[in-house]
């Protein structure tokens, strides 16, 4: 077997022994590259060496496999880079004023660096120190959020209990505080955090900033959640996390912004089409035109909304705006 292919093999592995549903043959296939044959010869490979693969029952008439825990247990190697990463994430986080998270981040890198054993250990940490010094993460204006202390923690057990959550929630622009009683759904990250949640007797999901949710409180009474809601889907809906009736969105940018817009990612779903004159069109479909809006005005004259008019109208009145604003004091 070649190099390459007892990597394949050790990393399918770990990939296995990862995950709780297991992985079908159409997994590998698509993982590595490989045919259905060699995916075969992968699992088999396993199932001789390891000895520990097992079949795992799913819904989707699939064959699944995994493999059991104590499998790779002393043969994975956790290195300086990847603890690195999970140093800067944790940063990053805790700037965003994600504490908890950053919480968990850091006291998951701590438990790896545990794990390590002898001269390993001495080796990761050594290495790791040189990179922390030598790697930081540049400051990018943004809001950052001042969450009620527990809070993630508070709303993970409601949405994973399906129970009611209860909490003190302060109005953006009123700031008038109102008791809600809402049935958790999801949390969306983006510049800001927001619970996704219908109020409780109602259908229509709902946005709520973390942090305007204080008193967070739990309660003993349980919902049905919606079977048919896909947080994903739902995010989608929307170019940031304001939700609004999507619509399709045509953007054309110019030849001088045309290498930054292909680099870009305005949407999971967007389509980029180059033209004989060097400009790029990027489409999709979203909602949020204020948030399309406020991004659109930092690519300055270099792009225009071809669809739909009445985005292009919103762009143009809040320039308006922005103009009359800056000009009034002249």
């Amino acid at each position: 077997m070649r190099y390459e292919r007892l990597a394949q093999v050790l990393d399918l592995a770990l990939e296995l022994q990862a995950s709780r549903r297991g992985w079908t043959l159409a997994d590998v296939q698509e993982r590595f590259g490989v045919s259905r044959r060699t995916a075969e010869r992968h699992l088999q490979a396993l199932e001789m060496v390891f000895g520990w693969v097992e079949t795992v029952d799913s819904d989707d008439r699939r064959k699944h496999w995994r493999m059991r825990a104590p499998a790779l247990r002393h043969l994975v190697r956790v290195s300086p880079d990847e603890l690195a990463e999970l140093n800067a994430a944790a940063e990053s986080l805790q700037r965003a004023g994600l504490a908890e998270r950053a919480q968990v981040v850091g006291a998951l890198g701590t438990k790896l660096r545990a794990m390590q054993q002898g001269r390993s250990a001495e080796e990761v940490e050594a290495d790791l120190e040189a990179l922390l010094r030598a790697e930081g993460v540049a400051m990018r204006p943004g809001p950052r959020q001042r969450l009620a202390e527990g809070l993630l923690a508070v709303l993970r057990r409601c949405i994973r209990g399906h129970c009611v959550l209860e909490f003190d929630y302060v109005a953006q622009g009123s700031r008038r505080r109102k008791h809600q009683r809402v049935c958790p759904h999801g949390i969306l990250y983006g510049n800001r955090a927001f619970l996704v949640a219908p109020v409780e007797g109602a259908q229509t999901m709902r946005l709520w900033r973390l942090g305007n949710i204080e008193n967070p409180q739990p309660t003993n009474d349980i919902f049905e959640r919606d079977a048919n809601f896909d947080l994903q889907r739902y995010a989608k809906q929307s170019f940031g996390t304001f939700q609004q009736t999507p619509a399709n969105v045509v953007l054309r940018f110019s030849t001088k912004a045309a290498r930054d817009a292909r680099a870009f990612i305005f949407h999971p779903e967007q389509r980029l089409r180059e033209h004989d004159d060097g400009t790029v069109t990027v489409s999709f479909k979203a909602g949020g035109f204020d948030e399309m809006c406020w991004h659109l005005v930092t690519w300055g004259n270099h792009v225009t909304v071809e669809r739909p008019i009445r985005l292009r109208r919103r762009l143009a009145k809040m320039c308006e705006e922005l103009a009359a604003h800056h000009g009034a004091g002249s």
